[in-house]
């Protein structure tokens, strides 16, 4: 898949300083994921329904 024209974003709560952030990028049908020290290096695709499950399991920790 052609990441290269995604749109990168953090959570607004993210600092500049943040080591440990994780960006995602909405793209057709899924949501890619990476972490932002390495944005080179390997991303998670996601459906988009899969990954509103994550968000909502995340949010109920």
């Amino acid at each position: 898949m052609d990441l290269s024209k995604a749109v990168w974003r953090k959570a607004t709560r993210s600092t500049a300083e943040g080591d440990n952030c994780v960006e995602v990028a909405g793209v057709p049908n899924v949501v890619a994921l990476r972490d932002s020290k390495d944005p080179n290096g390997p991303k998670i695709i996601v459906s988009r329904s899969d990954f509103r499950h994550l968000a909502e399991t995340l949010k109920n920790i």
